[in-house]
């Protein structure tokens, strides 16, 4: 058996903190450095920035990070995995060789593509591949709109760039866990069906690719975490089964947690059954142990085959949109919402029905009895969205403007201005795997093609779930949700997930019979009439809802103030609720 590999993450986004790959480079022993720097509202950013500067669609940070870091790396022999090449690996990969000629440095430098099928699009739909929504089933019907569309590819073009001998590895839109998976697989030799090896590094992966999500950042019982003014980011020491310990260098903020972990896994998924272009990873076989401060071992992760397609993430312009909040003040709130709304379409050049998109709502902020002028404001709040800029641009501005003198007393705006400004719209698509080959290239010339791996196995598809038995906890007190649990949530697409635990078994049980889907949508009426889907991860005492259709066209079209759903579970555990005394003391 081989040793563990230490992969340790320094970005969990594009536009973390720079300094994270020095920190992990030389404050501790690593094996890899690799860090995630693409979402799906990144690769549209891309897109916008390469129209505007051809050879330009990469991360940038990234290139600054290796002017810190690359000649310890080579010192030190650590590797380098990035997806940070984003529409365009090549010139990242050429700004890298920059860098390394400017330091003197020779490292061997590889990328992948194929994940870039934009240009693909006209010959694949003739051949037959439809490209609908994959959560709504919808017909495309612009496909020549379209400015990004890549496939989620997998690790094994990293594995291959690591056996031809590569230092630093650039892909493009691979999967967040691949650059996790490729090289634990690589340094175990794993083969391509050693599904539960295969699923343990998918789910290290994704515990540690939001960077310090995994140590503290963005958990729910921060109060209990020392160091979180400035936390570090996690490292995962692989085993040749697959198996991990969760850690962080020695001194630095935060901490490792099951507590920790258990909320990084249950970030942005949908079903147990968690579907990458590698292996199928059952979260709900998973175990955690706390092993000592700042490590957790997770184990007995099962894994499965592959469906036989990958995610596309596709992005257009959508148009144009103007968002404008006019302050609601003291008394008779909805009585002025509805005046200063009658009066803004008067005062518009336009109706309601001239626009592509029009929302209205009035947000209650204000307090009873407010005890500062800010405690008494509510909001009225209007966005516009249309394909001609002019509509949602100035005059606009202008009709909310007539109003500052002529409608409700108090009346002040809060941000928004006169000019409108793009917006993109996300659509998620199914491609056959076989389709997409990686190409691994090599900066000195040599190219290698990688084929996806076809299993003839079957994977297992995940029924919604409900609720266990029922069961008297006793008396209950009225108390926020979160009093007990924990949460953690995100967007998916146009959807959002909501993951939900407790630290304790008695508490799961509990909670695993009151927050039925029926009680979620009752506890958080936005989501009343969307389809919600509950699934259990008994395991890690832990829940999952999905919640279609929440952040409507995805996170760039968004009108919801939250548009990437971040602050969705901390909502759901500010909830009071009935709670059983013997949980609270």
């Amino acid at each position: 058996m081989t040793d563990s590999i230490r992969i340790a993450n320094c970005s969990g986004f594009y536009g973390d903190r720079l300094s994270a790959a020095a920190e992990m480079v030389n404050d501790g022993p690593i094996d890899v450095l690799t860090g995630d720097w693409l979402a799906e509202l990144t690769m549209l950013i891309l897109a916008r920035t390469q129209a505007k500067r051809p050879n330009g669609g990469y991360a940038r940070s990234f290139v600054t990070q290796m002017e810190q870091v690359m000649a310890t790396c080579m010192e030190k022999n650590i590797k380098v995995v990035s997806n940070a090449g984003g529409l365009d690996p090549a010139s990242c990969a050429e700004a890298v060789a920059e860098v390394a000629e400017k330091f003197g440095l020779t490292p061997s430098i590889a990328y992948i593509e194929g994940d870039n099928i934009l240009q693909r699009l006209p010959e694949l739909a003739d051949s037959g591949i439809d490209f609908k929504h994959m959560d709504t089933g919808e017909e495309i019907t612009d496909l020549e709109s379209y400015i990004s569309a890549n496939a989620y590819l997998g690790c094994w073009g990293i594995v291959e760039a690591l056996n031809k001998g590569a230092d630093i590895v650039i892909t493009g839109r691979v999967t967040d866990a691949a650059v996790v998976c490729g090289p634990a697989a690589w340094h175990h030799k794993w083969t391509k069906d050693n599904w539960d090896a295969l699923a343990g590094a998918v789910v290290a992966g994704h515990v540690i690719e939001c960077g310090t999500q995994a140590t503290g950042g963005n958990y729910s019982f921060f109060t209990e975490v020392d160091g979180m003014s400035r936390t570090g980011f996690p490292w995962a020491d692989i085993a040749a089964d697959g198996s991990s310990i969760i850690g962080k260098h020695d001194g630095t903020g935060g901490e490792v947690s099951i507590g920790t972990v258990t909320s990084q896994l249950l970030y942005e998924i949908g079903s147990p059954s968690y579907l990458g272009p590698d292996v199928t990873a059952r979260f709900d076989t998973v175990e955690l142990e706390q092993l000592s401060p700042d490590r957790v071992q997770i184990e007995k992760a099962k894994g499965e085959p592959p469906p036989e397609t990958l995610k596309v993430s596709m992005n257009k312009l959508g148009g144009f949109r103007t968002d404008m909040s006019i302050a609601l003040t003291g008394l008779d709130i909805e009585e002025k919402a509805k005046l200063v709304e009658e009066a803004f379409w008067k005062a518009c050049p336009h109706e309601p029905v001239d626009f592509e998109s029009v929302k209205t709502k009035v947000v209650r902020t204000d307090k009873y009895d407010p005890a500062t002028n800010e405690e008494a404001v509510a909001l009225w709040k209007i966005t516009l969205k249309d394909s001609d800029e002019r509509k949602v641009g100035r005059a606009i501005f202008n009709s909310v403007n007539e109003l500052g003198l002529a409608t409700i007393p108090g009346m002040f705006g809060v941000g928004g201005g006169g000019n409108a400004r793009p917006f993109g719209v996300h659509w998620p698509a199914l491609i056959p795997s076989d389709l997409v080959p990686q190409h691994v290239i090599f900066r000195e010339g040599k190219r290698t093609m990688v084929e996806s791996h076809i299993s003839t196995d079957s994977f297992t598809v995940d029924s919604v779930d409900e609720k266990i038995e029922k069961i008297d906890f006793g008396s209950t007190t009225k108390a926020p949700l979160g009093l007990i649990t924990g949460a953690r949530s995100g967007d998916k697409t146009g959807n959002a997930n909501l993951g939900v635990f407790t630290r304790t078994e008695e508490a799961w049980i509990w909670l695993d019979n009151f927050l039925t889907t029926d009680k979620f949508q009752e506890l958080l009426p936005e989501t009343a009439d969307l389809k919600v889907d509950r699934y259990r991860l008994p395991k890690i005492y832990s829940l999952n809802f999905v919640v279609h259709g929440l952040l409507e066209e995805g996170v760039a079209a968004s009108t919801r103030q939250d548009s990437q759903a971040k602050s969705f579970g901390e909502w759901l555990r500010a909830r009071v609720v009935d709670l059983p005394e013997r949980f609270i003391g």
